[in-house]
C-alpha cells in the first residue's frame, strides 16, 4: 500500500546508526513521515555487512522503501549517509525529490584522504572499533563544543563500539575506494541542500563550495562553531532548515 504522506529518509554515517536521529526527530512536524534505516551491518548487536559498498547500501535502502510502500522521497544523509544517498539518487534518480548533504559531500577521496584511511584501517586492525571511536568521534565536534557535549561524544562512542569490525573495515574501504558523483548533483532535476559546519575537518569548506555550484537548484546553510555533528551542535537550526527544505520540496 502506498503512503501518501511526504517522506524524509535519514540515514546515517560511518560508525552511527539510526539512533543519531532520535532526539533530532522528536518534535518533527507530524505531517511528514520519516524512516530512519540501520545501514547494514550498522545498528543493535548486528551482523557484520557481506557488501558495505555504498551501492549494496542503496539497494537497501530502496527495498526497504518498496516494503514500506513508499516512492518519491527526500533524503538526507549524514557523512556517509550522504554518499549513500548519492548512490541512491544515481541508481533510482525517480524516486528522489530533494536531496540534503548533510556535512557530506559527492567529491572522492584525495590521495591522502586514502593515506588517511590507511592509517585508521591499521588502528582498527590493532586496537578494534572501541578504541577507535575515543581517537576518531571528539574532533567531530568544534572546539567550541567538545567540553560541554560530552554527554553526546559517550552517546556516540556506545554506538560506534557496537559496529562489528568487519562492518568498520568495509566502510572504511568503501569511502576511500567510492568514485566521484558530482555528475549526480549537475543532474539534478530536484532541490539539493548542503548543510556545512564552518569548523568541519572532514569535509572543508571548498569542497561544499565548489559542489554547491554545480546543482540547477541548491541551498547553503553555512554554521559557524559548528564540526560534524550540526544535528547534535545546531539541532534547532539545522532541524528547521530540514524542515523548510521539506516544505519546499513537497510545498506545505
Amino acid at each position: 500500500m502506498a503512503h501518501t504522506r511526504p517522506t524524509l529518509v535519514f540515514l546515517h554515517g560511518f560508525l552511527e546508526s539510526s539512533e543519531i536521529w532520535d532526539d533530532f526527530l522528536r518534535d518533527f512536524p507530524p505531517h511528514y513521515r520519516t524512516l530512519r534505516p540501520n545501514l547494514p551491518g550498522y545498528g543493535p548487536e548486528p551482523p557484520p555487512a557481506p557488501d558495505c559498498s555504498f551501492e549494496a547500501a542503496a539497494n537497501y535502502v530502496q527495498a526497504q522503501l518498496r516494503a514500506e510502500g513508499m516512492h518519491e522521497v527526500l533524503l538526507v544523509g549524514h557523512s556517509m549517509g550522504g554518499y549513500v544517498a548519492l548512490a541512491f539518487a544515481e541508481k533510482f534518480p525517480a524516486q528522489v525529490a530533494g536531496l540534503c548533504l548533510f556535512h557530506s559531500s559527492a567529491l572522492p577521496d584525495l590521495e591522502e584522504d586514502r593515506e588517511r584511511r590507511q592509517r585508521n584501517r591499521e588502528f582498527l586492525e590493532q586496537h578494534g572499533v572501541a578504541a577507535f571511536t575515543k581517537e576518531f568521534l571528539k574532533p567531530q565536534f568544534s572546539a567550541a563544543h567538545r567540553e560541554s557535549m560530552e554527554h553526546h561524544l559517550a552517546t556516540l562512542q556506545r554506538i560506534g563500539a557496537a559496529v562489528p569490525l568487519e562492518t568498520a573495515l568495509g566502510s572504511m574501504e568503501a569511502m576511500a575506494h567510492r568514485p566521484d558523483r558530482r555528475s549526480v548533483l549537475e543532474k539534478a532535476t530536484y532541490p539539493v541542500l548542503f548543510i556545512a559546519g564552518k569548523d568541519d575537518k572532514a569535509v572543508p569548506l571548498t569542497k561544499t563550495h565548489e559542489e554547491s555550484l554545480l546543482p540547477d537548484h541548491c541551498t547553503v546553510l553555512w554554521l559557524a562553531n559548528v564540526g560534524h555533528l550540526g544535528f547534535l551542535e545546531r539541532p534547532t537550526d539545522t532541524r528547521k532548515a530540514i524542515e523548510g527544505f521539506a516544505e519546499l520540496v513537497f510545498g506545505k
